[in-house]
């Protein structure tokens, strides 16, 4: 049974990260994919919350990911692509992510995550180093025209606000997980 167990997730977590780390395309094309998931996403976060206009537009910089989380019974992963934008000057870079937890579960989630930097120097360290760092625990069952989510802001710490936007999906997990951003060597 053990056997059986681990061949599900090898499997589970194999095909998920084959899904790629990025948009399936040219360098140009996979950028203008980017930064259209970016703004869209954006106006879904201004519009669920008003307020988050003023703090992207002043923040010292944000970044926006896609990502693809799958839970099957103690083990998930998951992987996205987004991009993060310096305020100051413009700069974009673009960015992959990867995810590898353990916890019970089961589902998969699609969702966004939006960066707002309050820190110039935390934003630097993301945009050049990226982040290593884990831990999550939610609930969702949405679908594009029903369902709902728990999610929201989270703080990481007194310099980065967290938001997360659930797009479809269906998910029920409590996992301890490590999650890495990294700049794109394809893409930048």
């Amino acid at each position: 049974m053990r056997s059986f167990v681990r061949t599900l997730v090898v499997v589970a977590i194999t095909i998920l990260l084959a899904g790629c780390l990025q948009p399936r395309a040219d360098k140009a094309q996979a950028q203008r994919i980017i930064d259209e998931m970016a703004n869209e996403t954006l106006t879904r976060l201004h519009h669920a919350n008003p307020e988050t206009r003023n703090k992207v537009r002043l923040a010292p910089g944000y970044a926006v990911f896609d990502s693809t989380n799958a839970n099957l019974l103690l083990v998930g992963g998951g992987t996205g692509y987004g991009l993060c934008v310096n305020n100051e000057n413009g700069a974009k870079v673009y960015m992959n992510m990867a995810q590898v937890g353990v916890g019970p579960g089961l589902g998969v989630k699609d969702y966004r995550l939006v960066f707002i930097f309050k820190s110039r120097d935390v934003l630097t360290r993301f945009m050049d180093q990226g982040w290593e760092f884990g831990g999550q625990a939610d609930a969702a069952a949405k679908s594009p025209d029903k369902g709902g989510a728990l999610g929201g802001q989270v703080s990481f710490q007194r310099d980065v606000e967290i938001y997360s936007l659930t797009s479809a999906g269906v998910t029920l997990q409590a996992m301890v997980a490590g999650t890495k951003y990294w700049r794109s060597t394809k893409l930048n």
